[in-house]
């Protein structure tokens, strides 16, 4: 049946201005944002569709572009629309989480950093640059590539964070395949690092290796 023939409390986007969005299953939200089906299917059923081939709203999210344009029904504008969603989502919650002090607690920071390089496909190496109360100044990606393949320069490192005027430093970077435990790599260049730093006064509270789910704190380890 299509929608347009539904009662008009049961259509996605009456019954949200209606009841709110909490009170809707995911399919409906779902629906909301592709705004129309597919030949023989109406818009809640093509969003059950999505939902079910991509095992839920995160994998629906994380899929790309060729995935979900694979769908029968699905063109590029659905995509950018779920897209859309997925950034808007993502600021949001890195606005919330980099409210106040939070640069204080390894917790934070590591959901911080889940948030920004969830499904990240290319390793990048981050640094945090905090002032004297640790709150973040300014959150800049450095390298992209491996940290065996792509060089990490100390020297260019220093000039950063004496350029946003950092007192301290987190150094954070992604392992696409998942697997959040640092290399003999990653511990020698958090070292070359921190050395450099000392010179001019600047801490490294930490190098956090971000996988999924996990994320390892070198600090922790002991491994600074």
């Amino acid at each position: 049946m299509n929608i347009t023939s539904w009662p008009v409390t049961e259509r996605p986007r009456e019954k949200l201005l209606a009841e709110g969005a909490a009170n809707l299953s995911e399919a409906e939200l779902v629906a909301i944002v592709l705004l129309s089906g597919a030949s023989g299917l109406n818009v809640v059923d093509l969003s059950r569709q999505l939902l079910s081939k991509f095992g839920g709203v995160r994998g629906l999210l994380s899929a790309s572009k060729a995935e979900i344009c694979q769908v029968s029904g699905i063109g590029e504008g659905k995509f950018a629309r779920l897209s859309a969603v997925k950034e808007l989502g993502n600021r949001y919650r890195l606005a919330e989480i980099t409210r106040g002090d939070v640069f204080n607690g390894t917790a934070a920071t590591k959901e911080y950093l889940r948030v920004k390089y969830l499904n990240q496909d290319t390793e990048v190496f981050s640094g945090l640059f905090l002032d004297s109360q640790h709150q973040l100044i300014k959150l800049e990606e450095l390298f992209v590539g491996t940290i065996d393949g792509a060089a990490v320069y100390p020297r260019e490192v220093v000039k950063k964070c004496l350029h946003h005027g950092a007192a301290a430093v987190i150094f954070a970077h992604n392992h696409p395949s998942g697997i959040a435990e640092p290399s003999h790599a990653d511990i020698a260049i958090t070292g070359k690092l921190k050395a450099a730093l000392q010179t001019v006064d600047i801490r490294v509270l930490d190098h956090l290796i971000i996988g999924d789910p996990n994320i390892t704190s070198m600090a922790e380890r002991g491994l600074l």
